[in-house]
């Protein structure tokens, strides 16, 4: 069947918004084509410095012919309002149906050829992409990321004629800036298009263009005996850079690896976008580096190298100046300057968050390690993991506060332990990054992360649907996961508000949902009132296991069919209080379940007291063939008042003995 081939042709589109722009472009399309009736076969698209290109495969000549039902005003509604339905529709009122107390039109809609449509769909896209950022540019009207130069759309081999702010659509396109053949060339399809964009030197795909980047990288780095630091990151940006990307290694005065790699690194990665180089052996880095050109150099790329190892000296000069500079001022003596740094306009200066923060340490030391070096030392670090905001090198390079921090207490001599926990209180910052466990950075960490979530939850900053400027979400999880790893026994209820509980639940949730846990659990659990997350997660793991076994989902409807008879009974009068007690003439069944509660009400209570959750959920097993056989035999809703009500304050005690292992209200299933 037909394809349809977008191509949408400008000045370079800044790296950071390429792949974004490929996602909406897709979304897009799709959208709109599927608004038309049109379910293309396949649509892939491509971002590139100068491009977005769309190709959807398997489309119809036309569009087939549609049946539309609209609905109208109610019947009985003012005779203006049925004239208005009338107009919009261009039918007459003996031609509408009425149906649920409305009229009804059915339209027949004719099919348009799929050129026509094409073109209305391609204006729409180019008139309302969503850039982040946009300008126009001469006498036009049209905002775009940078000035458009071309759209090349053509669909089964002929032109989809388009006009848009005086730029008119052609099947024509032009390959790379300098390489390529000056003159643009002709593309009636994707095949052709992708051919001769190879010819003209332009890698369209991006996956294609970040593995030509690592291959060839990583082959220079070996052919020396070095490796690649290998930077996603990084690697995303650079593919965005170059539309034919050319590897080339350089290098730089061996006399800056006395400067700490994390500079060294952020230098390169930062403000040049070189890919850093080490010794497998020892893992340090090598006086080398390698950037990405967008040319293939006759001289292979020397004279490349030779100019980007000037601008790297002077960045690296810079950072030594800092370096230097920056030691000379003790941690300590940084702390007043803070008073100058807002941290937020409602929060104060950012020595008010440190002030915050060290008591925060000091409350939560004793929950990580109770012990009086932990509490002391996590004190120190506190106080200080926010001087080196203040300092040359972390103003200069914003990426490395924290570390910097670090290196300046190790200069002055410092624990290793405090050091450690200025290094790594802003972690975890992602889902793959580590989780500061030794318990003084613990501590920081979690006391960093708690006064960002409070201190926001108190002013009513909290994370919408589509917004989180203050990443509480990731600050959210970043305690949760820092609790876990650490197995710190933290009473969240001390710490923070009702509402802030509640996120945590629900980020908890999160958390648990991605390693696969059952969501509706982690409710079940914090229904009980419990906030201590790592007994919360051991309770949740337990009760999975629990339920995933027959006795445990039978139990699961034993409870649900209690609590169901208990609600209707409650609608018609207050249930009956007190024990339920073994009447005369009751069924076996009867009393055989009182006797089982009462031993399973016991031992769950010594399972439960000792956190043993396996055993409580063995005993509350051992409940099942007794409730099983209750509802069997035996008939709640007797005609005997008494017995009726003995046997809802039965019912009542199953519901509360499987009450104290979780809220099984909230599970589903």
């Amino acid at each position: 069947m037909p394809q349809l081939l977008l191509e949408l042709f400008s000045e370079e589109i800044p790296a950071r918004m390429q792949a974004q722009a490929a996602r909406d472009l897709e979304r897009m399309a799709r959208e709109k084509l599927a608004a038309e009736g049109f379910i293309p076969e396949a649509l892939k698209t491509f971002a590139g410095p100068r491009r977005l290109t769309l190709v959807a495969e398997g489309l119809p000549l036309a569009q087939p012919d549609r049946r539309e039902e609209r609905k109208g005003p109610r019947v009985g509604a003012p005779p203006q309002a049925v004239e208005g339905f009338l107009r919009s529709t261009g039918l007459s009122r003996d031609q509408l149906v009425e149906r649920d107390g409305a009229y009804f039109a059915s339209l027949e809609k004719p099919g348009r050829p799929t050129p026509d449509i094409a073109a209305e769909i391609v204006e729409q896209i180019v008139r309302g992409f969503p850039w982040p950022k946009s300008m126009t540019w001469g006498s036009g009207t049209l905002k775009w990321v940078r000035p458009l130069h071309r759209i090349l759309c053509v669909f089964n081999r002929e032109v989809v004629p388009v006009s848009i702010d005086g730029i008119d659509s052609g099947d024509v396109t032009e390959g790379h800036r300098f390489m390529g053949s000056a003159q643009p060339f002709r593309a009636r399809d994707f095949d052709e298009y992708q051919d001769g964009l190879a010819r003209h030197f332009v890698r369209l795909d991006p996956e294609e263009r970040k593995s030509v980047i690592m291959d060839a990288a990583r082959t220079l780095a070996f052919a020396r005996n070095f490796e690649l630091v290998e930077d996603e990151g990084l690697l995303e940006e650079v593919a965005g850079l170059a539309e034919w990307p050319v590897p080339v290694m350089g290098d730089m005065d061996p006399a800056f690896l006395d400067l700490p790699p994390e500079v060294i690194r952020t230098s390169m990665r930062v403000h040049q976008r070189y890919f850093a180089v080490r010794d497998p052996n020892t893992g340090f880095l090598v006086p080398h580096f390698i950037t990405v050109a967008n040319i293939e150099a006759q001289d292979g790329g020397k004279a490349i190298a030779a100019g980007n190892a000037r601008v790297l000296s002077a960045r690296l000069n810079d950072a030594r100046f800092f370096w230097e500079e920056d030691k000379k001022i003790p941690l300590e003596d940084r702390l007043a300057r803070l008073k100058g740094v807002t941290f937020h306009a409602r929060l104060g200066s950012m020595a008010e968050r440190v002030a915050r923060i060290e008591a925060l340490a000091e409350a939560l030391a004793p929950y990580v390690r109770d012990d009086a070096r932990t509490k002391a030392w996590a004190k120190v670090a506190a106080m200080l993991c926010k001087a080196d905001l203040v300092s040359g090198m972390v103003g200069e390079f914003p990426e490395l506060q924290g570390v910097m921090g670090a290196y300046y207490a190790e200069a002055q001599g410092y624990d290793p332990e405090v050091v450690d926990a200025i290094r790594s209180h802003y972690k975890p910052q992602g889902p793959n990054d580590d989780v500061p466990v030794q318990a003084v950075a613990a501590t920081v960490a979690l006391a960093d992360k708690l006064d960002t979530l409070v201190s926001f939850f108190a002013i009513g900053e909290k994370p919408t649907g589509s917004r989180d400027p203050y990443a509480l979400r990731r600050a959210a999880i970043g305690v949760i996961r820092i609790l876990l790893q650490s197995r710190t026994r933290l009473p969240l209820k001390s710490f923070v508000s009702d509402d802030l509980l509640a996120f945590f639940a629900d980020r908890l949730k999160v958390q648990l949902r991605q390693e696969g846990q059952r969501h509706d659990l982690v409710d079940a659990v914090f229904a009980l009132g419990d906030d201590d997350i790592v007994r919360i997660v051991s309770r949740v793991g337990r009760l999975d296991e629990f339920l995933q076994t027959e006795d445990g989902a039978n139990l699961l409807a034993g409870y649900k069919r209690a609590v169901n008879i208990l609600k209707a009974e409650e609608k018609k009068a207050p249930l009956p209080t007190g024990e339920p007690a073994e009447m005369a003439n009751a069924p076996p069944e009867e009393a055989g379940l009182i006797n089982a509660l009462g031993h399973a009400q016991v031992e769950i209570g010594k399972a439960l007291e000792k956190e043993d959750y396996e055993r409580a959920m063995r005993e509350m097993s051992a409940l099942r063939p007794a409730v099983d056989a209750f509802f069997e035999k035996v008939l709640v809703n007797s005609d005997d008042a008494a017995e009726r009500d003995n046997r809802l304050r039965l019912l009542a005690k199953v519901r509360d003995a499987m009450g104290r292992v979780a809220d099984f209200s909230q599970v589903t299933g």
